[in-house]
């Protein structure tokens, strides 16, 4: 019996479900070509599947078993599993327990493009031997994408940081030297164009349209220019849009709207993911700032007491 393509992880484990409902499933959908996706599962979790996608997951509780390429593997909390494209694979609880995981599902042909920027020419998809491991690049790369929306410019991100740890994990963690080659008008064009729209989101088809490079190679060299992602530099320019509107006791459901967030509960996320603080809790602390330099400040006219 052959085993069964798919393309979303919901159709993998379909059949599975069915039979045992001790576990649960969430996924964002594809979105350009990158599906997130999270489960539990006690038991038997889903039946020998293929997807036509890398799978790329994180472990995050108990012990998750799987048969692949000829082997049972298992993957611990903290541990990285990597599938390469239609291989076949199972997967099961390792104990009594459970297990969940979360893993990011990765159109090839994304990763392909994303390994030519990087090693500036053409190169086979990577193939990482272990497909259990503690790569660290990759378990970052999988952290990331759980944690923010799946805005344009934090996809091409998420892509080449998954490239890098993938082209790490097929030489063993000695990669070759990627490419240091840098448009640096292209890479300034990008930057003031982020500059002038930080009143929302950018997609990555405008930045390739202004620079005339790939999305993977603007986001490589932008990089390497200026220290950060295009997707990082946007966010953080709204954020200081955003807390200049906060200077000027604008409501804050005002200020994430001007900002170009969707809601104020997403701007207060990633107002606090960049500074530490809600932006309530910013702003209370400038407003006590302010009186108690009102409070200590002499009173005009004030004679001194002899």
């Amino acid at each position: 019996m052959q085993p069964k393509q798919t393309r979303s992880a919901y159709e993998g484990l379909e059949r599975s479900c069915q039979e045992a409902a001790a576990g649960w499933i969430a996924s964002t959908g594809r979105v350009d070509g990158v599906e997130l996706f999270s489960a539990w599962f006690a038991g038997e979790a889903y039946q020998g599947h293929r997807h036509d996608t890398y799978a790329i997951g994180l472990t995050d509780s108990g012990v998750q078993v799987f048969d692949y390429r000829g082997a049972a593997l298992a993957s611990t909390p903290g541990q990285v599993v990597v599938l390469y494209p239609d291989e076949t694979h199972n997967g099961r609880a390792g104990t009594d327990d459970g297990f969940g995981y979360r893993i990011l599902y990765v159109e090839p042909a994304l990763l392909a493009e994303a390994v030519r920027a990087i090693r500036g020419r053409p190169c086979p998809l990577p193939f990482v031997k272990d497909a259990v491991s503690t790569n660290a690049t990759l378990a970052r790369s999988i952290e990331r994408a759980f944690r923010g929306p799946l805005e344009s410019l934090a996809i091409d991100s998420l892509i080449v940081e998954l490239a890098t740890g993938l082209i790490a994990g097929e030489y063993g963690g000695a990669t070759p030297p990627p490419s240091r080659r840098v448009d640096e008008r292209a890479v300034e064009r990008a930057r003031q164009y982020l500059d002038a729209q930080r009143t929302r989101v950018v997609r990555s088809t405008e930045l390739e349209s202004i620079t005339g490079l790939t999305r993977y190679d603007i986001c490589r060299q932008f990089r390497i220019r200026l220290g950060t992602s295009p997707h990082r530099y946007l966010v953080m320019r709204r954020l200081e849009l955003a807390r200049e509107r906060i200077h000027q006791n604008r409501p804050l459901v005002d200020v994430a709207l001007d900002a170009g967030f969707a809601d104020q509960a997403h701007f207060t996320r990633v107002f606090k993911s960049a500074f530490g603080l809600t932006p309530a809790r910013y702003r209370a602390l400038r407003r006590a700032a302010g009186d108690a330099s009102s409070r200590q400040r002499p009173v005009k006219g004030a004679g001194v007491a002899t």
